[in-house]
């Protein structure tokens, strides 16, 4: 008989874990927001409140032989990581053409105290994974899954913690190509159903972004019917993908060499800006950086006249927004207009274990385009040894983004991030965090005194 999973854990000082796609997360899960299992060949899981597998837990003196635990010989790990009793564990970056800065009800700058903590960086893009596993819990004969969704669940008995908002189940997705994937992303985007960052991979935000999608149309989405699919792309602004020319204006920034860690060290930059254009590109067309480079090899983005390979992401979501729902369990921001109508989903950041976000409801107090950030030790947080109230530039990889929405409950919002690929997937504390386009857009819909609900 499978073991039960466990809802509390500690890992031994050297145990990593590691991702269905073989990646080694730079963090462990917090106790609480994961459970543990053991699969039926002796392997340690991590899975989320809907079964979704995390990773699977070895030490670290296995990465060095393979950073895979499906690979071939890295069956029946040795040790599965567990501590057995040992503690271990100053350029307008708005885009013209929305009309933001004519409004006087739009403040550019953030006060002391809006955001409480950014997370270490190379953190890993995608460690989720969705569907259930084959019938006998396996992964396939040679050792390998034969996708991101083929891989191990909870055992039978021991079904996930059901999350308060119930939403319309979606189909597993079965083997696609990564431009398949892509189109479907795209799609949900266009939809105003985000799926995160477009990386043409699967994962929990194109999930809860298809669950969004049937529960505000009543339709049931089939994710592995591309044909379907393609007409809908051609139904609402064409094939998923585009070409774009790089103008002189793009190449020429401005840009900074790096983005430091320190705080003060940032406030020493006259603006937080894009590194590079690929960032840049990435983020105006709702991409995953790596995935931009991958589509076009060996270009030089920083040459004007270049024409690249980009996603053609349509139009923006309109409406006028009167409720907007945090649902921490699911990692999701739902937005609602006046008749209830639910009318956009943005997979989000919201809090942690240790500084949750607000319950209950509170309200937008006001909303800030391109912002500045004030540091204050004695409100936010320390970070490093700063000591002292530092004034940061605004700009897209500043701590806030490029939005800040401001909530009655002082020193919390909703806000950007400099860090798309990490929404969903990582936590905050205790702000809700949305990739910029997706803060930008929901930013657009909202007005002063929009009630926002947070659920457990």
């Amino acid at each position: 008989m499978p073991a039960r999973a466990q809802t509390s854990y500690r890992l031994a000082p050297d145990a990593v874990v590691v991702t269905p796609q073989g990646e080694v997360l730079d963090y462990i899960p917090d106790d609480g927001s994961v459970r543990v299992m053991r699969d039926r060949r002796g392997r340690t899981v991590l899975v989320d409140d809907w079964g979704q597998v995390i990773g699977t837990v070895t030490s670290d003196r296995r990465r060095a032989a393979s950073r895979d635990p499906y690979a071939p010989g890295n069956d029946g790990f040795a040790t599965d990581g567990f501590d057995n009793g040992r503690t271990g564990a100053v350029r307008d970056y708005r885009d013209p053409s929305t009309g933001y800065g004519a409004d006087p009800g739009f403040r550019s700058v953030v006060p002391p105290g809006v955001e409480r903590s950014d997370l270490p960086s190379g953190l890993p893009q995608d460690g989720f994974s969705d569907g259930l596993p084959p019938a006998d819990g396996l992964p396939p004969a040679d050792g390998l899954p034969r996708d991101e969704n083929d891989l191990a669940a909870l055992p039978p008995g021991e079904p996930a913690a059901e999350p308060r908002l119930q939403l319309p189940r979606a189909a597993a997705i079965t083997r696609k190509s990564s431009a398949e994937i892509t189109a479907l992303q795209v799609f949900l985007d266009r939809e105003g159903f985000s799926p995160g960052v477009i990386d043409g991979k699967t994962g929990s935000n194109v999930t809860k972004a298809i669950e969004a999608w049937q529960q505000a149309t009543g339709e049931t989405l089939d994710p592995n019917n591309t044909e379907d699919i393609l007409e809908r792309l051609r139904l609402n602004g064409g094939l998923p993908f585009t070409t774009y020319t790089i103008t002189s204006a793009d190449a020429a920034g401005p840009y900074v060499a790096s983005i430091p860690e320190d705080y003060a060290h940032k406030a020493e930059l006259p603006h937080l800006s894009y590194t590079s254009v690929p960032e840049m590109l990435g983020e105006k067309f709702h991409m995953d950086e790596a995935y931009l480079r991958e589509m076009n090899p060996g270009v030089d983005f920083s040459i004007p006249g270049t024409i690249v390979k980009v996603i053609n992401t349509g139009v923006p979501k309109t409406g006028k927004v009167t409720k907007i729902l945090a649902d921490k369990a699911r990692k999701q921001v739902f937005a609602y207009d006046e008749s209830g109508a639910l009318i956009a989903a943005y997979p989000a950041t919201i809090g942690s274990s240790d500084t949750p976000s607000p319950s209950g409801t509170v309200q937008v107090d006001r909303i800030a385009l391109n912002p500045g950030y004030t540091y204050n030790p004695k409100i936010n947080f320390k970070q490093g040894n700063n000591d002292k109230v530092l004034t940061l530039q605004p700009g897209p990889n500043g701590p806030v983004g490029t939005v800040w929405i401001a909530l009655s409950k002082p020193t919390y919002g909703i806000h950007g991030t400099p860090d798309p690929s990490k929404i969903g997937k990582t936590q905050s504390h205790g702000c809700v965090r949305l990739t910029n386009w997706d803060a930008t857009e929901l930013a657009k819909m909202v007005s002063v005194g929009t009630v926002v609900e947070f659920i457990d």
